[in-house]
């Protein structure tokens, strides 16, 4: 999923039997109007299947690679190319996508949403990589460049043949290189994804101030300059807990802020620490993962030290649960909302694993996690350590979120969160169903009874330059207006590309500020641009927010930078007039009568009776994307987000407010029925492993930070025969 603007929410779905159908074969595109609460389905020509995307510099967004071909229950394409793998399959309708770049140009209700403008373009003849990549990384570079680095060929669980004596390119299944788009010349091989072979799918990048990337996967982290292909080695990852796909840490920057001089700071929680033996291959775990605990541990990493220093990781608080695919989410205050996921295994999902032969023997279906996480947490950066974490006040809900799963800042500052399917196709019936429930997360700021109401806010920023002007009326706060003034912020949040519970490009920015209060109780915000560095907040769209004393107003859409991949255009940075107090004024908020909330309008009024923490479904997002609600449930969900379950205000999203779990469906968990699946096929056009002879005693690890991880003669679990297993069935 991604934001288009300030009315669209654009989803992205594998190929896979959907009842929804476009052009006569299952639909896997869609645009969702956050205000209609309806969606209007997308013809998307290629397999999008654990693709990556990222934000361009004009507000367009791009989506890069995926799967090939398959048909029913997962099968290859009916049409095959020559490494045998799908080139197009006749009962789905969809092509090769493991080249594909995709390209989107969002619109708005006002737009003809049927004109080829309004389309994805998807043509891998006209438009593609140079490389076939699933599973690979992508982030945007200063001047709208972005890097793709990584990947899968075709298929697998993680990237790795066993034994592992290519590490490099496993046999044609790997692809170790990185190239950008727009292109600057030929793929050229990392030698930090040969590093961490086996574990390096959806590989975390950030870029740094400087222009170079930090990029963490297995248990290893350097610092990569984009421009030479240069390698810095930092400190490998404590406690060895993997972070990447599979083990699907939550992972996110931290807030750039003023106080910390727009300092990036990445946060690494969950994921899992099993030892390297028991991951297996391409085919499958070699361990019943679904048993094993996932991580609660969470580390910091600064990896551009303002004072010099030497980057090392930071131990932080655990987080209140252990969390594989557990996902993190900017709020506008401030805080980070972690959601989703399970307390045990991994994402992905198999017939089999080395301790367990056949379907028929799997507890949870294909699902190789279990013990779905159902409460959110919020983790306050700014709080003492000890007291990071609360889900104080906070819902839960019954419905799984684990593999594929999504979730997305809305421009009403809620959260919006879909998916889940650990399943090679449809299946409605297993314990883990596909899901097509989506559900709104309201943060405990929906408590206020009154938001801020801005004017003036800007459409585009520049880097540097001339600071604007934001008026903030009297009606928008209680009590005095210098107090409300010193505590606004005015804040960009990028929510990214989400898919398998992360979001590429996602910050967090807080710009400066200074205010002049007026003897009516308005104040007027005298804003700085983003800071003259792009690589600190990369050109594109964002939301802009006017936060008082930790209350967001709605989200209005801005364009940051120039609109173009190109070095951007940088000015000194604003210099702003001293603030101005007025100790007369005072806001007329806490009387006012509220208005209506809409999720998207920039300017709208107060929240009415809001909820604090609650977790409420919006619907059924149909045969596939197409969302049918209760017209009382439509009606109560875009007039006052659950008014009939008021709670007890908090301060800075913390407090112990009661928690209401809000329409959640009966809980529809039955054992998995081996009868519904067809059996599947390992989709991996290298043809480079073979199941039926794998020895899983890897000679080749990251080896990087180690601490007493068990070599592979000391795994012994339960004494498993490893030999001989059939390779049906083990495609994910």
């Amino acid at each position: 999923m991604f934001l288009g603007n300030e009315e669209k929410v654009y989803i992205l779905d594998k190929t896979e039997g959907n009842a929804a159908q476009i052009d006569g074969h299952p639909a896997w595109g869609a645009v969702w109007d956050i205000n209609s609460h309806s969606a209007q389905l997308m013809e998307v020509l290629t397999n999008t299947f654990c693709a990556s995307g990222m934000h361009l510099p004009n507000g367009s967004y791009a989506t890069f690679g995926g799967n090939g071909a398959i048909g029913p229950g997962g099968n290859i394409g009916s049409v095959k190319n020559s490494a045998g793998s799908g080139a197009y399959d006749a009962t789905y309708q969809d092509y090769d996508g493991t080249k594909s770049i995709r390209i989107l140009n969002p619109c708005t209700s006002s737009d003809d949403m049927s004109s080829p403008q309004c389309q994805w373009f998807d043509n891998a003849s006209v438009l593609s990589m140079q490389k076939q990549r699933w599973y690979s990384a992508a982030e945007a570079l200063g001047d709208g460049t972005i890097a793709l680095i990584g990947g899968f060929v075709n298929g697998g669980y993680i990237n790795r043949n066993t034994p592992n004596t290519d590490p490099e390119y496993e046999g044609g299944a790997a692809e170790p290189t990185y190239e950008f788009y727009p292109s600057r010349g030929p793929a050229t091989v990392m030698q930090f994804m040969i590093q961490t072979s086996g574990l390096n799918s959806y590989a975390h990048t950030y870029l740094m101030p400087s222009g170079k990337m930090l990029i963490q996967a297995n248990i290893s982290t350097i610092i990569w300059d984009p421009d030479t292909n240069n390698e810095t080695p930092l400190p490998g990852m404590p406690g060895n807990v993997a972070r990447v796909y599979p083990a699907s840490g939550a992972v996110a920057m931290l807030p750039l802020t003023p106080a910390n001089n727009w300092t990036p700071t990445v946060l690494f929680c969950g994921g899992s620490d099993m030892p390297d033996e028991y991951w297996g291959n391409y085919s499958y775990p070699n361990y019943n993962t679904w048993t094993y605990p996932a991580s609660a541990d969470c580390q910091r990493l600064t990896p551009e030290p303002q004072d010099g220093s030497t980057p090392a990781y930071e131990q932080d608080d655990d987080m209140l649960d252990g969390r594989t695919m557990g996902q993190f989410i900017a709020l506008p205050d401030g805080t980070m909302l972690v959601i989703n996921g399970g307390r045990n295994g991994t994402a992905g999902y198999a017939q089999a694993t080395g301790q367990t032969a056949s379907f028929d023997l799997m507890p949870y279906g294909e699902s190789l996690a279990a013990g779905p996480v159902g409460t959110p947490a919020i983790y306050n950066p700014n709080m003492p350590k000890g007291s990071r974490w609360s889900s104080a006040g906070l819902g839960n809900t019954n419905i799984a979120r684990l593999y594929h799963s999504s979730a997305m800042l809305l421009p009403d500052a809620s959260v919006m969160i879909a998916g889940s399917n650990p399943n090679i196709d449809v299946n409605l019936t297993t314990i883990y169903p596909t899901t097509y429930t989506a559900e709104i997360f309201y943060p405990p700021y929906f408590s206020a009874s009154v938001r801020p109401q801005p004017t003036g806010m800007p459409s585009t920023l520049t880097y540097g330059g001339q600071y604007f002007d934001i008026t903030v009326p009297a009606s928008s706060y209680a009590g005095s207006a210098n107090a409300a003034a010193a505590n606004t912020t005015v804040v960009l949040s990028r929510g990214g590309f989400t898919t398998h519970a992360m979001n590429m490009g996602q910050r967090h920015l807080q710009l400066n500020n200074t205010y002049t209060v007026n003897n009516d109780g308005s104040y007027v915000l005298h804003v700085a641009q983003v800071p003259p560095n792009p690589n600190i907040l990369t050109p594109g769209p964002a939301l802009m927010f006017v936060v008082i004393n930790g209350i967001p107003s709605n989200g209005s859409m801005v364009i940051v930078g120039s609109g173009q991949v190109e070095t951007q255009p940088t000015s000194a940075a604003s210099t702003l007039p001293p603030s101005v107090e007025n100790n007369s004024a005072q806001g007329s908020g806490s009387g006012s009568k509220p208005n209506t909330a809409s999720s998207s309008g920039s300017h709208t009024g107060a929240i009415i009776g809001a909820v604090v923490g609650a977790i409420a479904v919006i619907g059924i997002l149909g045969a596939l994307f197409g969302i049918f609600v209760a017209r009382r449930r439509r009606a109560a969900s875009r007039q006052h987000p659950a008014a009939a379950y008021a709670m007890g205000t908090t301060r800075s999203g913390f407090g112990d407010g009661g928690a209401v779990a809000m329409g959640m469906n009966a809980d529809r968990a039955r054992h998995s029925d081996s009868s519904a699946f067809a059996p599947l096929q390992q989709d991996n056009s290298s043809m480079a492993w073979n199941a039926s002879s794998v020895s899983l005693q890897s000679p080749y690890r990251d080896e990087h930070g180690m601490d007493g991880r068990p070599s592979g003669a000391d795994y012994d679990p339960y004494n498993a025969d490893l030999v001989g297993r059939s390779s049906s069935g083990q495609r994910l």
